[in-house]
């Protein structure tokens, strides 16, 4: 049983993280479920989803061409930066401490879930192609996706409308493989230090490729309402139950 619910909870994640993002709503508390501690659970969980992020890039290749955006390398190094500097956070982390944490984190991401597409619309293009202050929005962004990650996909889509980008395609591709990179190299810290449940963790990655690659796909034929209010819902959820069982 225990199986089946990291295999279902990596099979959605990696689509919704292809999608809009939120799929630690998912992994995280299933990891907690299956006995892993706090702070290696959310170790786990990145590790676990690092292929799938990879394969959605991979799917959204074409929409990342067509913006012929000339400063994506940089904002790519810069998320490298942050998700390593958000990793090393999460190591100085105890365990007790990150349980009291998870709530609040999981709380803000949800808040951000529901409303960050309206902050985004308000903020459309408010930098005009400014890159040194986009590389600024990014870097704590990135900080954050590397400690923890949950809403990081609606905040780098925020930062796109900010800069001035439109196209929803384009923009999840960049913002799939922004994930994808500074995951990874935070997935490689965690790795280093020995903070991965290996045997659930290789379980959740797995489906997680299968999810990373059917999410674009699946995309383009479900209302974007539906997955959203299924992440909010889902997030409401997790965040209502962490509170209750946080140490205190």
């Amino acid at each position: 049983m225990t199986y089946l619910l990291l295999i279902l909870a990596g099979l959605f994640a990696g689509a919704i993280n292809s999608v809009a993002g939120g799929g630690s709503f998912l992994t995280f508390p299933s990891l907690l479920f299956a006995g892993v501690p706090a702070v290696m659970a959310n170790a786990s969980s990145t590790v676990a989803m690092v292929p799938g992020s990879a394969t959605s890039a991979f799917a959204y290749r074409m929409d990342i061409r067509r913006l012929s955006e000339v400063h994506i390398k940089s904002w790519f190094l810069i998320g490298i930066l942050g998700g390593a500097s958000g990793a090393a956070l999460l190591l100085f982390t105890s365990d007790r401490t990150f349980r009291q944490v998870a709530p609040w984190l999981l709380l803000f991401a949800t808040l951000l879930f529901a409303f960050g597409n309206q902050v985004g619309l308000a903020l459309r293009g408010r930098l005009h192609a400014n890159h040194g202050a986009m590389l600024l929005i990014l870097f704590p962004i990135a900080v954050y996706g590397g400690y923890f990650g949950g809403g990081m996909g609606i905040m780098f889509l925020a930062a796109m409308r900010l800069y001035g980008l439109t196209d929803i395609h384009g923009m999840n591709g960049i913002k799939t493989v922004l994930g994808s990179s500074l995951n990874g190299i935070a997935a490689g810290i965690f790795i280093a230090s020995h903070q991965v449940s290996w045997r659930p963790a290789l379980v959740m990655m797995a489906a997680g490729i299968v999810g990373g690659y059917l999410g674009p796909l699946g995309a383009r034929q479900l209302p974007p309402k539906v997955i959203r209010g299924s992440i909010i819902a889902i997030g409401a959820v997790m965040t209502a139950y962490f509170f209750y069982i946080a140490p205190k």
